[in-house]
């Protein structure tokens, strides 16, 4: 029973903070022809500023045909779902 105690206290030591999360709400084109989206996509925590969203966010669009226009804002879980049904088809899609 002691090694039991003993072992769940340093799991519990060594198991750091749990993981924030980071979203961002951007906009985006295609042209040819022009199309226009508005999305969230999640970001890493380390992006998780406008201008450093941006850098993670432009090449994952690239990759699908589409241009980062701007980054509205990042913001927490406790942002998704007022964003949702705006983001429709690209809600968490990139």
């Amino acid at each position: 029973m002691k090694r039991l105690i003993l072992t769940a206290a340093l799991a519990l030591a060594f198991a750091g903070p749990a993981a924030a999360e980071c979203y961002a709400d951007y906009k985006a084109k295609r042209d040819e022809p022009l199309k226009l989206h508005y999305g969230v996509a999640q970001v890493s925590d380390g992006n998780c500023s406008n201008g450093a969203a941006e850098g993670e966010l432009a090449p994952r669009l690239a990759a699908d045909g589409w241009t980062l226009l701007n980054v509205l804002s990042t913001f927490g879980p406790e942002g998704l779902e007022e964003r949702k049904a705006s983001a429709g088809a690209y809600f968490l899609r990139y």
